[in-house]
């Protein structure tokens, strides 16, 4: 038997492991690191969040991936090398964040690595009925391995895919495993650039499980910003704040067929992003809108859609006597009158950071995916009703260190 089989056997039986959870969502404001100690797998697993960071991209970084990101269009030369130039930059990123941790990579046993979306294209958006839904992830894993030693997972979204998804959301089998709840209906939300939730009702049967993207989050919004501002974001929405919501517009940005897809769906920027903007800007008449007034009726846009969603799935238990608690995480969290407008929207409904449970809303993501990567290596295959596999899987490739 090779030894890194072996190591990887040894690493499956242990009482516990310790996961290096990597996430760099479609902001691409840098990469989320997640280190995790794990006990069992499944419903059995315990978790301890041990540290959590975000390393931010420098600006070079930053361009090099919008050059390749959410393009019909790219250079081939330019995309094969950035794979692997970011596998070793999110190698080079693990090392010094160890560093600063006082650990050294023999400390830890796996990698998990959802790499850099760069398209996302699900059956329901394109037209070409000779192929299914696709998804593309960069970020060479085997880079990843080799450079830092630690057995690599990733990959994550394939194996969806080939067993009958659209390779998202993934969140439902961690939020399923770490968040059900026994007495209350609980519903996860995520705000990154796509907005995503899972819904588990008390006493989280299977089958009554459903996740599913909602539609934009951040993506127009930080799009518009870096277009007209030179920012990132739009900081505790102070030019949003100063805006009014143009009805037109809100009505013609949400004039759109993915709202009314039916669920699980997933979308990505290759649908909403500023030429998506301008399209509704020139059918509503509202070209000559102010930028804060755009910024007001963009952030209306994410917090609607979103409410709307969840309203639709959770149905007859808005507004009963069943508890109903809402949990926080990702980006838009911070963006206090997206906020707002989720708790005028969502009413009924308790509006919560994922604080409150216990876990750092902003390492989320790259927790879950350390958690995908356990049971890639320690658990069983995984089938959750609403999430539109054929049958149970298990996600993740592996890259030896050599």
């Amino acid at each position: 038997m090779h030894r890194n089989i072996k190591n990887l056997y040894a690493i499956a039986n242990k009482p516990t492991r310790k996961v290096i959870g990597l996430m760099s969502g479609t902001s691409m404001d840098g990469l989320d690191i997640a280190l995790c100690e794990f006990e069992g797998s499944g419903s059995n697993t315990k978790l301890k969040l041990i540290h959590a960071t975000t390393v931010s991209y420098n600006e070079e970084a930053r361009q090099n991936i919008l050059s390749v990101f959410s393009k019909e269009i790219v250079s081939l030369e330019k995309l094969c090398l950035i794979n692997p130039w970011l596998g070793k930059l999110h190698a080079y990123m693990i090392l010094e964040t160890l560093k600063a941790w006082g650990m050294t990579a023999s400390e830890i046993d796996l990698i998990a690595s959802h790499g850099q979306t760069i398209y996302h294209a699900p059956k329901s958006l394109h037209p070409n009925d000779a192929f299914g839904s696709a998804t593309l992830q960069i970020g060479e894993a085997d880079h990843i391995a080799v450079d830092t030693g630690i057995i690599t997972i990733s990959d994550f979204r394939q194996k969806h895919i080939a067993a009958g998804g659209e390779g998202a959301p993934l969140s439902v089998y961690g939020d399923h495993i770490l968040f059900a709840s026994k007495t209350e209906n609980r519903i996860l939300l995520n705000i990154g650039g796509i907005s995503n939730f899972t819904y588990l009702p008390a006493g989280a049967d299977l089958n009554t499980i459903l996740s599913s993207d909602t539609g934009p989050g951040n993506t127009i919004m930080d799009a518009y910003m870096r277009t007209h501002f030179n920012q990132s974001f739009d900081k505790d929405a102070t030019i949003a704040r100063k805006g009014q919501v143009h009805q037109e517009l809100l009505k013609a940005v949400k004039a759109n067929s993915f709202f009314s897809l039916p669920f699980p769906k997933t979308v990505g920027p290759e649908l909403f992003n500023l030429e998506y903007l301008k399209q509704a800007q020139i059918q509503s008449n509202t070209t000559h809108l102010s930028t804060e007034d755009v910024l007001a009726t963009l952030n209306l846009f994410t917090a609607t859609t979103i409410a709307e969603a969840i309203k639709q799935v959770i149905g007859s238990a808005m507004g009963s006597n069943n508890l109903i608690a809402l949990y926080i995480s990702g980006g838009g969290m911070h963006n206090p009158l997206l906020l707002e407008h989720l708790i005028n929207l969502l009413t009924g409904i308790k509006v919560l950071s994922l604080n409150e449970l216990g876990y750092h809303p902003d390492a989320k993501e790259a927790i879950l995916f350390a958690l995908l990567a356990n049971e890639a290596i320690a658990g069983e295959a995984m089938q959750i009703g609403g999430n539109a596999t054929k049958k149970p899987i298990t996600m993740g490739k592996i890259s030896f260190p050599d």
